[in-house]
């Protein structure tokens, strides 16, 4: 038996090779199929069954690519009705993989058709169980995506079953390999984790602590963030199914002209410049925003742009492929392409380019008085853990919504974490107009080496 997470950090993804006796398995593969035709390819092993655990929301899953490429069979839970060919397990369905088998174990509660796989070993042992986002390092997965269909006490309520019933029963020492790690929107507040046993989380979950159902409801439903606008859109790809992605990345990876990139420019085109944060800074071309590679840019690509934008790509020379196969891992097909020569076409032609103001943590320190505004992106949990005194809070994912709270007028000094998530906030509030801004390099975590004192709720 063989076992291997295949991690994807900028969707905070896991997805699962499984293998027995030359006869593989695939959970919850990404878009592009190649890192598990390679798995199989170099283990000289077939692949049988492509197992998904619900309708991802936050990334177009692979399972049919794959299926076309393989003739693996792909296996939903019950209630998963899709437009396309799969095999729907009932509750406790038994999969042979070689020596191996795998129970298909409904758990609803994230989504109605939320199905967990219970691997047993050779010698019929419970080995692991992979949980999709039904039950992740520290969390479970949120009860409201389902944009109307279903309440999110509902579904909660359910989990509450599903968990209680179904997971907390197994022996302490079953692995949970869940769908997800740190960074994901699918919870909460995923642990650093990637992966964990039963008896772990029962110690150390908040939701899986002894409690009624209604207090379960309530713990599992308060403090939930809106989801990023384009969850409900790939739910329904991954129902409805996907185009072809080696088809999609062949239209899309288009090296454009500046005189092209200026056309789709001025047609309402929206330009991501996948430049790593320090080097956006020195020099864009003005209404970029700026995600860079260096961070979880599928995730912010989707909880910033328009899933319908027509994009418009700026990358540093050799990275404009990865700049857009990793859009397509979210569904963001819509890429005109790239700027050929990047950023250097646009300055040959003595085109303008903005910049950003940036302050290191100490040169804000010694600056700081009662007449600074900051505004600290982060989310609310960070800013609670520790803020600045008169920080304005208003995280990333809520920032183009929130303008009307800021002024034009007044100079902002912008931070976050590490100067990622910032970078983005600066360029997004100058595309809206704003101009007056600094970014604090290196974030809170630079900030916490300067004497500036900070608070938490409790104190302010």
């Amino acid at each position: 038996m063989f076992i291997e997470q295949i991690y994807t950090d900028c969707l905070a993804q896991a997805a699962y090779y499984i293998e027995s006796e030359g006869e593989a398995a695939i959970i919850d593969p990404i878009r592009e199929t190649k890192p598990y035709l390679d798995y199989a390819k170099e283990r000289k092993s077939n692949i049988k069954f492509i197992f998904e655990t619900h309708f991802h929301a936050d990334f177009v899953s692979g399972h049919i690519d794959l299926a076309d490429k393989t003739g693996a069979q792909i296996i939903f839970g019950p209630l998963a009705n899709t437009k396309y060919d799969v095999h729907n397990a009932v509750d406790e369905e038994i999969f042979e993989l070689g020596k191996i088998k795998i129970k298909a174990m409904h758990t609803p509660g994230h989504t109605p058709e939320s199905t967990c796989y219970l691997l047993y070993d050779e010698e019929g042992n419970e080995h692991a169980i992979f949980t999709g986002d039904t039950l992740f390092v520290g969390d479970v997965g949120r009860p409201d995506l389902l944009d109307g269909t279903m309440t999110k006490e509902e579904l909660a309520g359910m989990m509450y079953e599903s968990l209680n019933n179904k997971i907390k029963v197994l022996p302490d020492e079953v692995i949970v390999y869940p769908a997800h790690g740190p960074g994901s929107s699918c919870g909460k507040s995923l642990g650093d984790e990637k992966s964990s046993t039963i008896g772990a989380q029962k110690s150390s979950n908040y939701a899986l602590q002894e409690m009624s159902k209604d207090e379960f409801i309530n713990i599992v439903t308060e403090g939930l963030l809106p989801p990023p606008q384009y969850f409900f859109t790939d739910a329904m790809i991954n129902k409805n199914g996907s185009d072809n992605v080696e088809e999609v990345l062949e239209s899309n990876v288009n090296a454009l002209s500046l005189d092209e990139f200026k056309t789709a420019l001025s047609n309402g085109a929206t330009i991501i410049d996948s430049r790593f944060m320090d080097v956006f800074e020195k020099g864009f071309i003005p209404g970029s925003i700026n995600i860079g590679l260096d961070g979880m840019y599928a995730i912010w690509v989707g909880t910033l742009i328009n899933h319908d934008a027509q994009l418009l790509i700026v990358a540093e020379n050799g990275m404009e492929e990865e700049s857009i196969q990793r859009l397509s891992r979210v569904g963001y097909d819509n890429v005109l392409g790239y700027l050929e020569n990047g950023i250097n076409a646009w300055t040959e032609d003595n085109e303008r380019l903005d910049s950003v103001d940036a302050f290191t943590p100490e040169q804000f320190a010694r600056q700081l008085d009662e007449n600074t505004t900051v505004l600290d992106v982060r989310k609310v949990v960070e800013y609670e853990e520790g803020h600045i005194e008169n920080a304005i809070n208003i995280p990333l994912a809520i920032l183009e919504k929130s303008l009307d709270q800021l002024d034009k007028d007044k100079t902002y000094h912008v931070h976050c974490l590490t100067g990622y998530r910032s970078m983005s906030a600066i360029a997004i509030l100058k595309a809206n107009g704003f101009n007056k801004l600094v970014n604090i390099s290196k974030g809170m975590e630079g900030l916490l080496e300067t004497d500036i004192p900070m608070l938490t709720n409790e104190l302010a």
